[in-house]
């Protein structure tokens, strides 16, 4: 686990910096599914001084469509956005929550219209506010036949509480197809609980990153990131820079991934 840090500004020496890192980045070491868990948000509204942290929160959102687009510009298929967890929904203060899911909401309406991009809900749709479940399957049905970026929103998420949801799934679809539990006991596997996860289908993530400093994963795809990679910036979610994730894609190919061995 690496953390990268750095803040020079985005002139000549910036970009001739940045343009060095991707070309010493090859298809063949770029990873496929990249996992982001934006940090920091409301921290940057209070160093700035803003007296309500939907001003960081909108940073933070509109930093996650520019971070899109430099996965988009990579050629990296699958993205996995943490924007607000099962935890945020008991825990946030009721003007902050408020504010996250309009933003969120306008998040997921403008990578909606993004061209050829298509979009996912992870999570649990019936511990969402009406109007934002509304706009997630909106999003989701509107750009399900699209095969460009694949963007996972990770919304009323956590982990163990998919892990679960997975499980009984599991359970009920054995019981409809008459099996008992002892012959489902004797045949559960891994990768029949990977099938059932909000993300069933999809590669789990080769790449975790997360801003802010912070380094936990705060129950975010517990399962499928049992053999990621994860890399962590100093820099709070509205600060991350091109060349900061340009470095975290440079040292995910010069790494030696062994799966946990």
């Amino acid at each position: 686990m690496t953390t990268s840090r750095g803040n020079e500004g985005r002139g000549p020496l910036y970009r001739l910096y940045a343009n060095r890192l991707r070309r010493r980045l090859t298809p063949d070491r770029v990873p496929h599914h990249v996992a982001m868990m934006i940090d920091g948000n409301r921290r940057w509204a209070r160093q700035l001084g803003y007296d309500s942290a939907a001003h960081g929160h909108r940073a933070g959102a509109a930093k996650m469509r520019e971070f899109l687009r430099w996965c988009d510009d990579l050629g990296i298929s699958v993205v996995s956005l943490y924007l607000l967890s099962t935890d945020n929904l008991r825990k946030r203060d009721s003007r902050e929550l408020a504010d996250l899911i309009e933003i969120i909401a306008e998040l997921a309406e403008e990578l909606a219209a993004e061209p050829n991009w298509r979009v996912q809900h992870v999570g649990r749709p019936d511990q969402l506010p009406a109007d934002l479940a509304r706009v997630l399957a909106s999003a989701q049905e509107r750009t399900r036949d699209h095969t460009g970026l694949h963007v996972n929103l990770a919304v009323g998420y956590g982990g163990r509480s998919e892990i679960v949801d997975a499980v009984r799934s599991i359970i009920a679809q054995h019981d409809r197809d008459g099996g008992s539990l002892e012959e489902l006991a004797a045949s559960l596997t891994p990768e029949q609980i990977g099938e059932h996860l909000y993300t069933g289908g999809q590669a789990d993530p080769d790449l975790v990153i997360r801003t802010s400093g912070e380094q936990r994963l705060s129950d975010f795809l517990l399962w499928q990131s049992a053999h990621s990679e994860f890399y962590f910036v100093e820099a709070l979610g509205p600060d991350l820079r091109e060349v900061d994730f340009l470095r975290a894609i440079r040292d995910y190919g010069d790494r030696d991934r062994r799966y946990g061995g």
